[in-house]
Formats: C-alpha cells, sequence, structure tokens
C-alpha cells in the first residue's frame, strides 16, 4: 500500500472491460467519466485500448487519496453510471508504485 503521504499522490491502473453488447458506448461512458478527473486532482496519465476494442488500460494519478474517493462518489459520475446503466464497462482498480529513477 502506498504511503498516502507521498509526495507522488495516489497512482492507479484501471483495466477496462467494455459492455459486450455495446462497446461503443462503454467508450463513451469512459470519455465522460475520465473528464471529472480534473476537479477531484485527477490526470489520466495514459489510456489504451486493446486492439479488439473491447478493453482499456488507464494510467490514473490522483494528487491525494482525498480526491480519488471524492471522484469515486462524484453525484455526476454516479449519474453517468445510471445512465447508461447496463452499457457501463465493469473496471478493477490496482493501486501501484512508481518506478524510482
Amino acid at each position: 500500500m502506498i504511503d498516502p503521504g507521498e509526495a507522488a499522490g495516489l497512482l492507479l491502473v484501471a483495466i477496462v472491460d467494455m459492455s459486450p453488447a455495446d462497446p461503443a458506448r462503454g467508450r463513451q461512458y469512459e470519455d465522460a467519466v475520465l473528464a471529472l478527473l480534473p476537479r477531484h486532482g485527477g490526470t489520466l496519465e495514459r489510456r489504451l485500448h486493446s486492439t479488439d476494442a473491447h478493453s482499456e488500460v488507464h494510467l490514473i494519478r490522483f494528487e491525494s487519496r482525498a480526491g480519488y474517493d471524492a471522484f469515486m462518489t462524484d453525484p455526476d459520475r454516479l449519474a453517468l453510471r445510471a445512465s447508461f446503466a447496463e452499457a457501463a464497462p465493469t473496471t478493477r482498480v490496482i493501486e501501484v508504485a512508481a518506478p524510482h529513477p
């Protein structure tokens, strides 16, 4: 576990699997949700798409754990999740440590 007091903040890898029924709609959801990151001190450092367009990998940094917690409970993010319903992707988030130079 990364110490929340680290200057580098919180570094996360999100593995996103689109709904098989509508992967394009899942990407629309991700576009909208990722746009909310800056309001919580979050930055999308990298977004990679699988060759079959059914999965993505995101490298996301937050200034603090509190920012990540606020992002997760953001009413706009929750409303998007509800409005996309079954088309919203499933996501697995892994906290990682940045390599030291």
